[in-house]
């Protein structure tokens, strides 16, 4: 256990919340944001608290939001306005500390551990901020206050919206541990499958299995939940001058119909492969491992990864390992509603060119394929994004060039 001060920042219903600013008619009725349904990204991405009422959940469909609120109103996204708010609130954030770390667009961690002389301690800065972020921007935020992160963000949950509420080292047990199970960071569906097998269903639970049961069964994932469980996190904050590591380059898209067949998939992962490949080469980096993602119309996901012989920015090398996947793990006559790619595992591509110089036998072809796309970076710079394309794209059906993908 430590003496650090942690916040966890999140700011309510953030997408529904920015759109009732923009129009603030919409406060007045139930309102959901979410994706184009003429090009199938018919979710819910965020709601209002009218529409919370009603039992309006994100990530549902709009047909299952209107089925309980036939009267919903429904706005599409505006991604770059979010992406403002987001910039405000956390400069907000960096008046009272320089420790903040983003987690997603409307979530932050800040660590006061240093700021509480100037401002008080966790609850008061807390507050503070709620007020602060209210009255200049006009959100709101709920914070949770604790000694770590883990529970920090256990605390912004616990009580929404506009709500401070503080899991200190004294009662923590009293909180957490009631809490279902699902509820603790990097807990997900198949984790929670394996430990509802156990009979473990609440954090307490967890708390006081087994840790070597636990660790049997899921690994390090295990042993890194029952810590947590525990209370026992010391991850730090980073800071906001700190360079972020990428963790990842991916690019997934909902097509306007189902992909049926393989001339469908090769167009939509040769697409999707050369916006991966673009950006890993604005960001210096190389992928040791491709993964892919696939949704079909009934909203099961499967995900699917490969290691390569050599890290790769290239995306002919992305889209052939890629594909070697799909034709490995799926019916090709089976439909398809989502395909997402990304490059994992990454490397500095500075590094892996010194690695290859030892090796030039091997070198040639990758080097002429990388000007190759190198030569099309820069057409595509200077006369921008659509100016060189794929014959295979052009006059699709599936919504791809209409700038209907999603980067992650």
């Amino acid at each position: 256990m430590s003496d650090r001060t942690i916040l966890h920042c999140d700011c309510n219903g953030f997408f529904a919340s920015v759109e009732c600013l923009l129009a603030p008619q919409l406060k007045k009725v139930p309102m959901a944001v979410c994706g184009n349904p003429e090009n199938r990204h018919g979710i819910i991405l965020a709601k209002n608290e009218l529409a919370k009422k009603f039992q309006i959940k994100t990530a549902e469909t709009i047909w299952q939001a209107r089925r309980k609120c036939p009267e919903l109103v429904l706005v599409p996204p505006h991604h770059d306005v979010y992406e403002e708010y987001s910039r405000r609130v956390n400069a907000i954030y960096q008046r009272y500390t320089d420790r903040v770390e983003p987690f997603g667009i409307d979530e932050s961690w800040l660590d006061v551990t240093g700021s509480r002389q100037l401002f008080g301690d966790g609850k008061q800065i807390a507050d503070t901020l709620r007020h602060v972020i209210f009255s200049e921007i006009g959100l709101t935020i709920s914070v949770g206050v604790s000694f770590n992160k883990v529970f920090a963000k256990l605390g912004s949950d616990y009580k929404k919206p506009d709500a401070t509420t503080v899991i200190s080292i004294e009662d923590y047990k009293k909180i957490v541990y009631p809490l279902p199970v699902s509820d603790l960071l990097y807990v997900g569906k198949s984790a929670r499958e394996t430990l509802s097998k156990l009979y473990i269903h609440t954090i307490g639970d967890l708390a006081q299995s087994d840790k070597e049961g636990i660790i049997f069964r899921l690994g390090k994932t295990g042993e890194l939940i029952h810590d947590y469980a525990n209370g026992i996190d010391d991850s730090p904050v980073k800071s906001v001058y700190e360079e972020r590591d990428i963790k990842s380059v991916g690019n997934g898209m909902t097509f306007r119909r189902n992909l049926l067949g393989l001339a469908d998939i090769k167009t939509s992962v040769i697409t999707l492969s050369d916006s991966v490949a673009t950006r890993m080469r604005q960001y210096g980096v190389k992928c040791r491992t491709v993964q892919v993602t696939i949704r079909n119309p009934d909203f099961k996901t499967i995900s699917r990864q490969k290691p390569l012989n050599n890290p790769t920015c290239l995306a002919k090398e992305i889209s052939c390992a890629a594909l070697e996947i799909i034709t490995g793990c799926w019916n090709l006559k089976a439909p398809i509603r989502m395909i997402t790619i990304t490059g994992t595992n990454l490397v500095s591509a500075d590094s892996y060119a010194e690695q290859l110089s030892l090796f030039p036998e091997g070198q040639q072809n990758q080097e002429k394929q990388e000007h190759l796309e190198s030569a099309i970076d820069k057409i595509r710079d200077r006369f921008g994004k659509n100016a060189i394309s794929f014959g295979s794209i052009l006059n699709n059906d599936l919504g791809i060039g209409d700038n209907g993908e999603e980067d992650e």
